[in-house]
C-alpha cells in the first residue's frame, strides 16, 4: 500500500534551516509547500533554489493551512516554545532543532500536548543518526569495552559567538544527546563552572560534570575561544577505551587494547602494583551517509507509522534538564545541582 505524502513547512533559512530544506526537499513521499523567515533576503534566495515551494514572513499561513502535516522549526531557542507550542495545537507534527526549548517547563509543555494530539514529537539531535555515534552504539552495547567507566568530551572551536545563549546550551547539546543515546543512564546531578571572556553576558568557555545514576561519570568541555577546532569523545571501559574524532576524515573511531588493574591483593606498600596492559589499536569502518538526510527520513517514518522518535521529547527534555541545571550551578560558582 502506498503511504501519502507528507507536506512539510521549514520555519527558519538561516544558519541551519537551508540544510534541513534541502534534505526535506529531496525525500521522496515529502513535499515542500512552505519556507518560512522574517528575512526577506534569506526568502528570496529559497525561492530561486525551491521555486515550487510557496515563502512567507508570516507563521499564521502555515498554522492555518491544511494541507501542512508537519512543520520543522531551525530558530534561536528563545523562539522554539511559541511556534512549536503553536504548530502542536494546530494539529501539526513538530521538529524542533536542538536544544528542544529554554526551559524544562517548556520541554514538559510541548511533550505534554503532543501527547495529548496523538503527535510525533522530535528533536534534532543529528548526531545520534550518524554512522560514527551509531558503531560506538553498537559497540558498547556488545560490551566490546567492558563496563564504560568514565566518557569524556572536548567540543571546542573559534566562534561561533552566540548573543542568546551559553557555550554549553550552543554546543554541549550534541555531547549530552550522543551520551544518553549510548549510555542510556539518566543524569542525577550536574555542576558547571566557566568563564565570560568577550561577553559581559554569556559564558564562552565551560566545563561541565555530569553524574550518572548507576552510570558513568561524564565530563563535557565547551568552549567558543580556542584555537583549534575539536570534535573529541572518550569513552573508557574496564577492557578497553574508544575515541571518537569527528574531525578526522576516514578514521572516526579508534578502539585501544589498554586498560590498568589494581593488584588483588597485597602486604604492604612496597608490593603494591598495578597491572597495565598495552594492545593493538583497530578502526572500524563506517558507512557515510549524511546524518540529516537519515535524521529527516526517520521524522517521516514516525509521522507514518506513530512509533517513538528516537531523538523524542523525552530526549529533548533530558538534555534541557542538564542544561538547566548548569546554569544553576554557574550561578553558584560551580556548586552541585541535583536534577
Amino acid at each position: 500500500m502506498t503511504q501519502e505524502k507528507i507536506t512539510v513547512a521549514v520555519v527558519g533559512c538561516g544558519y541551519w534551516g537551508p540544510n534541513l530544506i534541502r534534505n526535506f526537499n529531496s525525500l521522496p513521499g515529502t513535499t515542500l509547500k512552505w519556507i518560512v523567515d522574517l528575512d526577506k533576503k534569506r526568502l528570496e534566495k529559497m525561492e530561486a533554489l525551491y521555486q515550487h515551494a510557496q515563502t512567507s514572513s508570516d507563521y499564521e499561513q502555515v498554522l492555518n493551512d491544511e494541507d501542512v502535516d508537519a512543520v520543522i522549526i531551525a530558530v534561536p531557542v528563545q523562539y522554539h516554545f511559541d511556534l512549536a507550542k503553536a504548530a502542536l495545537q494546530a494539529g501539526k507534527h513538530v521538529f524542533i532543532e536542538k536544544p528542544m526549548a529554554s526551559s524544562v517547563a517548556e520541554c514538559k509543555e510541548l511533550n505534554a500536548l503532543a501527547a495529548a494530539g496523538n503527535r510525533t514529537l522530535m528533536v534534532g539531535h543529528t548526531f545520534v543518526y550518524s554512522s560514527p555515534v551509531r558503531k560506538i552504539k553498537e559497540i558498547i552495547q556488545s560490551g566490546d569495552l567492558g563496563e564504560v567507566l568514565y566518557m569524556s568530551s572536548r567540543r571546542l572551536n573559534l566562534g561561533l559567538f552566540q548573543k542568546d545563549i551559553n557555550v554549553t546550551w550552543d554546543l554541549a547539546p550534541h555531547d549530552l544527546a550522543i551520551m544518553f543515546d549510548i549510555l542510556g543512564n539518566q543524569a542525577t546531578s550536574v555542576n558547571c563552572v566557566g568563564s565570560r571572556n568577550v561577553s559581559k553576558n554569556v559564558e564562552d568557555i565551560t566545563s561541565l560534570t555530569i553524574t550518572m545514576e548507576n552510570g558513568p561519570l561524564a565530563t563535557i568541555q565547551s568552549s567558543w575561544l580556542d584555537p583549534n577546532k575539536i570534535r573529541e569523545m572518550t569513552f573508557v571501559g574496564s577492557k578497553r577505551m574508544l575515541v571518537y574524532n569527528d574531525i578526522e576524515l576516514f578514521e572516526k573511531i579508534k578502539i585501544y587494547d589498554k586498560g590498568v588493574e589494581a593488584s588483588p591483593g597485597y602486604n604492604s606498600f612496597d608490593e603494591f602494583a598495578y597491572a597495565y596492559h598495552n594492545g593493538d589499536m583497530y578502526s572500524p569502518a563506517l558507512s557515510m551517509v549524511e546524518p540529516l538526510k537519515v535524521e529527516a527520513q526517520h521524522f517521516i517514518d514516525c509521522i507514518h507509522s506513530g512509533e517513538k522518535p528516537q531523538s523524542s521529547g523525552e530526549e529533548g527534555l533530558q538534555v534541557v534538564q542538564v542544561l538547566e541545571a548548569s546554569l544553576r550551578s554557574l550561578e553558584q560558582q560551580g556548586a552541585n545541582v541535583k536534577i
